[in-house]
């Protein structure tokens, strides 16, 4: 099979546990995209928190794309252009900012530039934007704040309230919002249908590829959809059991360069 699409997670996929790709990695990707295939970085992160990561790729040169909000966004890394959004429902904000009242959960949001956070400080605040790279603007009201266009919701606190939180918002948004988890201590809320497997197929779509023809690598839970969708589903081996369990083929660990591993098996059969 000659995959013409590889779209990748970053956290956990294809950077290290210093949050860095390694030169292994990023050569083996920028090969395939000499020989013509398109390389898609798939990830939660904003546009922004991930350009670091698609300049090491080279995927301004060969026509990349950037997957972000988990599917909710794809730019095209040529021209910094969207080709594909889908925009959460403004009228649904007050009613989640109302049910996290007294929490000690945050919520966040983006600007092209800066998370905008607001309701409750808490250990979990600062992570995205220590690995993203993006200012942090804590705002007072940001139901008031919040009058632009956005892509997703992301909550952060405690694994066992997150937890409970996606159990609630998953019944009371129901047919409305989607609900995830991407890491135990992060929650998403993102437009109904919004996932990094319909992303793939957009994608797909787009170039006038079979669904057949994309190799995807993921580790966490927002990966899960995008490992089922590719025609090659591949799992580091630090995936989460729900994504080890999706996957056609588990290769070695983010910190192993799992992601050479698995390109060389299946476009060099090495």
């Amino acid at each position: 099979m000659d995959y013409k699409i590889v779209a990748l997670d970053l956290d956990g996929t294809l950077v290290n546990s210093q949050h860095e790709i390694s030169d292994k990695n990023s050569d083996i990707l920028i090969k395939i995209q000499e020989m013509g295939c398109k390389v898609a970085i798939a990830t939660g992160r904003p546009f922004k928190g991930a350009t670091r990561q698609a300049e090491k790729l080279k995927l301004s040169k060969f026509g990349g794309y950037i997957m972000c909000y988990n599917g909710g966004l794809i730019m095209d890394c040529s021209d910094n252009r969207i080709i594909y959004s889908r925009e959460l429902p403004h009228e649904y904000i007050p009613e989640i900012c109302e049910g996290i009242k007294g929490m000690d959960i945050t919520i966040n949001t983006y600007t092209a530039d800066e998370i905008i956070a607001s309701n409750s400080r808490n250990k979990y605040t600062e992570i995205e934007p220590s690995i993203v790279g993006m200012n942090l603007h804590f705002v007072d009201d940001f139901v008031k704040f919040v009058d632009f266009p956005i892509n997703k919701c992301l909550l952060t606190g405690e694994p066992e309230t997150i937890a409970k939180l996606e159990k609630i918002y998953k019944e009371q948004f129901k047919g409305r919002l989607d609900v995830f988890k991407s890491e135990a201590f992060f929650l998403e809320l993102v437009p109904i249908g919004v996932n990094k497997g319909e992303a793939i197929t957009k994608l797909a779509e787009i170039n006038n590829v079979d669904i057949s023809e994309t190799m995807s690598f993921g580790d966490g839970f927002n990966d899960v959809e995008l490992i089922k969708t590719a025609g090659m589903g591949i799992a580091m081996a630090n995936a989460c059991p729900e994504v080890l369990n999706a996957a056609d083929y588990v290769t070695l660990s983010n910190d192993m360069d799992g992601v050479a591993a698995g390109i060389e098996k299946f476009f060099f059969g090495k």
